[in-house]
């Protein structure tokens, strides 16, 4: 049986990622659209949307073309959309490598997404340096300081016009790496349609405001930090205030500090926030809204987490494969049950099978979850035979 969304279907339009996202910001001017949550540095839209463009031109200057691609190894931090947003500019490609990689995770992932350049931080130069010589990466940048290596800020000094180039929704956007079925590391080939698609498809039900004020904590290298937090509260002008790592002590004190609105997290934080004696001595009052995924979340902890922040606390659901949002709960009165992921996204059908026979389950019986929607990958890259199993 083939269950299809109760909400309507989603129009996309055919533009980029990156226009999509931040030509929606356009007007905002000096609102700020991401600030640094350790340091107080702040980028506003206006300085966003410009520092794009110079990046892009800058990229472009060094022999960056379409469709070749860009490693970016970094926490979060305001210059990480600079490189995730200029790459796209200047008709590129983004892998997102997980901070935790190892020197070989690194090599792995650069040389199998035959990446062009790479950019990163310099505390993890010791692990990027080696493995993009390794991988044959042409040059590598870092978004802060460090001997030897170009910064970021370099490519902000070009006063040439960001190229011109002809970007299709269809063209790849991103290669996050997914275990995905089994055996190493695949990469998942999501289009700027892909992921356009999935940032409106989770807005018609995570209702996210202009005013709001979002921690951004979930690292923006994983598919649920990129497109759930990064695009789609950059869309909807929100601001951001980033995190490259997590400490309770330091994320409670955000919270409080910039009356932070709402938060996207994974049960291990709901946790904390549920039952940990340091919560009590912060100001939380301002947290309206949490959205938890990345992994199952009890109904009963999700109910002590509401109750002792009075706050609303929803779950989605999603895979990298999916951009990755293909469940999610609405924030619409009377539609919140702890427990449970939540309906269909519009315009997403999906099937609850044996995943022996394929044959359909009913009703409380465990099963594997099938969905279909324009927030599916294209595949995975490389491997045509994972491609055709998934």
């Amino acid at each position: 049986m083939i269950f299809r969304s109760p909400y309507p279907d989603i129009t996309v339009p055919d533009v980029p990622l990156h226009r999509f996202v931040l030509e929606a910001g356009a007007g905002l001017g000096d609102k700020p659209a991401l600030i640094d949550g350790p340091s107080g540095r702040s980028l506003t839209y206006r300085q966003l949307a410009r520092g794009v463009d110079r990046v892009a031109a800058g990229l472009a200057a060094r022999g960056y073309r379409k469709g070749e691609v860009l490693g970016l190894f970094a926490p979060n931090s305001p210059e990480f959309a600079l490189a995730f947003y200029g790459a796209l500019r200047a008709g590129g490609v983004v892998t997102t490598i997980n901070s935790l990689a190892t020197p070989q995770d690194v090599e792995y992932q650069l040389r199998d997404a035959r990446a062009r350049f790479l950019v990163t931080v310099a505390p993890f130069l010791d692990r990027a340096v080696s493995a993009a010589e390794r991988a044959g990466v042409a040059d590598v940048f870092v978004l802060d300081a460090a001997p030897g290596v170009t910064p970021l800020a370099t490519l902000l000094e070009t006063d040439a016009p960001a190229p011109d180039v002809g970007i299709a929704a269809e063209d790849l956007a991103v290669l996050p790496y997914s275990s995905g079925t089994t055996g190493l590391p695949k990469g998942v080939m999501l289009t700027h349609r892909n992921l356009v698609a999935n940032v409106i498809q989770t807005g018609a039900l995570v209702e996210v405001g202009a005013p709001e004020r979002i921690i951004a904590l979930l690292p923006f290298f994983h598919i649920y930090g990129m497109n759930v937090v990064l695009n789609l509260g950059l869309w909807r002008g929100a601001t951001l205030v980033t995190m490259p790592r997590f400490e309770l002590e330091a994320f409670l004190t955000l919270l409080a500090q910039h009356r932070i609105t709402r938060a996207f997290v994974a049960p291990p934080l709901v946790l904390a926030l549920a039952h940990h004696p340091a919560v009590a001595g912060y100001d939380l009052s301002s947290l309206r809204r949490m959205m938890c995924g990345a992994a199952p979340l009890d109904g009963a902890l999700q109910r002590a987490c509401a109750e002792r922040l009075g706050c609303q606390v929803v779950q989605g659901y999603g895979l990298t494969e999916a951009s990755p949002v293909t469940h999610a709960t609405s924030e619409a009165p009377g539609k919140n049950r702890p427990g449970s992921i939540g309906e269909l996204l519009p315009s997403t059908e999906g099937r609850i099978v044996d995943p022996a026979t394929g044959a359909d389950l009913g009703p409380g019986v465990d099963g594997e979850i099938l969905v279909r929607g324009p927030q599916v990958m294209k595949g995975y890259l490389n491997n045509p035979a994972a491609t055709a199993a998934m």
